[in-house]
């Protein structure tokens, strides 16, 4: 971690001393470390200047079979990116934050100003408590329906970040089930996805990134099939039978106005925010990026949004089967992913995740 000159010379207009806005934008930076990324790359790196935190595309975690256009690391920083911004909102900071900067090269993502102190926010806070509480759960869920007024905190907060959440109805399922189907035929039957797909995964306590095999589900046949981790093939989806598992699960797709890189910084924002949610709900969520990873199922799911927005990732929502946490998914070290310039005193701030979050 590169320091600096320390610094604690006050600015006359907020009365916040440099190092502690430092300090606290190492913070939400470290906050960040806990945000969803696609096989859980974490493809980001923090650099804190003074008062402003810059947020960096890590292209050596990316995934050029799976991912070739870099759709999904972008969302990945984006949810980053809102993990950060909520951890600053609830601490009491105001800031701006400009996406896609120009003037900073291809591999910046976002640039986060501090503004001064500001009142906590009410809806920052909740979802701050709810960074550490946060895991994908690939387990089947309780047999009884999501309750629909639960599912529109979740529609509401896509919507403060700029994109929508469409949660699907029966009718959709089949649409839902041809484009996982979709992607297991194209994804599958090529050897380099394949390798990269086994190249993350992990045995536990062994790494500090990727899936680790205890994440995974073993369960049986459901209607909408999840990504088969080893490789092995998708079991068939969309069964008729009794006896399925996740009967009540629903699929929310996070949508946004268009489709470029910008739109998928801000889908990765509102599903951040769609999960952070969802775990204040007390409801259990994992991501569905092979909803979006090849093409043709892609286009499955945009048709069947009536052609309406364009799908940026899938949810699958339901009710804990138990109170017994998912195992939980490594992440890599803060000292490895924040950088901080001007004030050695950040270090403390990086090596150690904030009181409030545990």
């Amino acid at each position: 971690m590169g320091t600096q000159q320390h610094s604690e010379h006050t600015d006359p207009t907020q009365g916040y001393t440099v190092a502690a806005v430092c300090r606290l934008l190492a913070r939400a930076a470290v906050a960040a470390v806990h945000a969803p990324s696609v096989l859980n790359t974490q493809p980001w790196r923090w650099r804190i200047e003074h008062d402003t935190a810059l947020l960096f595309a890590d292209r050596d975690r990316a995934l050029p079979t799976i991912d070739p256009d870099g759709r999904l690391l972008t969302l990945s920083c984006g949810a980053a990116l809102h993990h950060a911004c909520v951890a600053l909102a609830a601490e009491g900071a105001d800031f701006t934050v400009e996406s896609l900067p120009s003037g900073h090269g291809p591999d910046v993502m976002a640039v986060v100003h501090y503004d001064g102190p500001a009142p906590p926010s009410p809806v920052a806070v909740p979802l701050a408590d709810a960074i550490m509480k946060r895991r994908s759960d690939r387990r089947s869920f309780a047999d009884r329906p999501v309750p629909d007024e639960l599912l529109d905190p979740l529609r509401s907060a896509a919507e403060r970040c700029g994109a929508h959440l469409q949660v699907t109805w029966s009718r959709d399922l089949a649409d839902i089930a041809a484009a996982t189907a979709q992607a297991a035929d194209a994804e599958f039957t090529d050897p380099a996805y394949r390798a990269e797909l086994a190249a993350w995964i992990r045995r536990p306590g062994e790494a500090r990134d990727g899936v680790p095999t205890d994440t995974l589900s073993d369960a049986g046949p459901r209607k909408i099939p999840l990504r088969d981790f080893r490789a092995i093939g998708y079991p068939s989806g969309l069964h008729s039978t009794a006896d399925l598992e996740d009967q009540h699960a629903r699929y929310g797709i996070v949508v946004t106005d268009g489709d470029g890189p910008r739109d998928w910084l801000t889908g990765g924002v509102a599903l951040s925010a769609v999960l952070l949610t969802a775990t204040v709900e007390h409801l259990a969520t994992s991501t569905m990026s092979d909803l979006v990873e090849h093409e043709t199922a892609r286009r499955t799911v945009h048709r069947m949004l009536g052609g309406v927005g364009y799908p940026a990732i899938g949810v699958r929502i339901g009710i804990p089967a138990d109170s017994t946490e998912p195992a939980e998914a490594p992440r890599r070290p803060a000292r490895d992913i924040v950088e901080v310039l001007a004030d050695p005193l950040c270090e403390e701030a990086v090596l150690t995740p904030p009181p409030a979050f545990h």
